[in-house]
């Protein structure tokens, strides 16, 4: 087999630790897959602005070469394991991944680039396909997951003023809505399944430029901290 990358992804994920666990689950994300040569022929593109929704084929470039036959799922509190094929753990044989998004917009200048929300992918994930969601043959209305049955409940997220007037005035090129990006991202629990959260520890993840920081409080989660990182200009999406 010879698999090479058609595109690659600008994310607001520059790390993995905070990336939603699946896709759609923060569709206030933003990102850009830009076409690489030769496919970034905007005959490759024409008439995909017909879709909605479309499925990425992508891989764990970031795992590459690690598996194990048995897994430990979030959604099982990370203590128990199951079968890697039971799950969409990224510690896979051939650490390929898929994804729905949703599509937002195609441009054709200065590159071939679709702008799509809801991708749950790391700055730089490679993609190897791009295919149309068809609803009535990939919308299955009577699947069932016992592991999985329904999409896990949100946390609330504070968000102190002066910080929500700071993700207020973010700007970037793919018009990601940062104080809703953090609600979505925060709401998910980030941390690791298993892990009790300590109310005097600081967590921190980068996200769109910035250091993202928050503390647990009971039952909601508290921003305490949003700023610029060094030597990055917030609001600029690195291509």
């Amino acid at each position: 087999m010879n698999i090479v990358p058609i595109a690659t992804t600008h994310s607001c994920f520059t790390e993995k630790f905070g990336i939603p666990r699946q896709p759609l689950l923060a569709d206030a994300t933003r990102a850009s897959i830009e076409l690489l040569p030769p496919y970034n022929d905007p005959e490759a593109v024409a008439g995909l602005e017909q879709h909605s929704h479309l499925w990425l084929t992508w891989q764990f470039h970031k795992v590459a070469g690690q598996w194990s036959p048995k897994v430990r799922p979030p959604r099982l509190g990370g203590n128990k394991k199951v079968g890697v094929f039971a799950t969409r753990s990224p510690f896979r044989p051939n650490n390929i991944g898929l994804s729905v998004v949703r599509l937002i917009q195609v441009r054709l200048h200065p590159t071939v680039e679709l702008v799509v929300a809801g991708a749950d992918l790391l700055d730089g994930t490679p993609i190897l396909d791009i295919k149309p969601y068809i609803p009535y043959a990939d919308s299955v209305s009577a699947a069932t997951s016992e592991l999985a049955e329904a999409s896990p409940p949100m946390i609330g997220v504070h968000i102190p003023e002066p910080i929500l007037r700071r993700a207020r005035e973010y700007r970037d090129q793919l018009g990601t809505d940062l104080p809703r990006l953090i609600q979505q991202v925060l709401g998910q629990d980030p941390k690791p399944a298993y892990q009790q959260p300590d109310p005097e520890r600081v967590y921190g993840m980068k996200l769109c430029g910035f250091n993202l920081q928050w503390r647990y409080r009971q039952d909601e989660i508290e921003v305490v901290a949003l700023e610029p990182l060094s030597g990055e200009l917030a609001g600029e999406v690195s291509k």
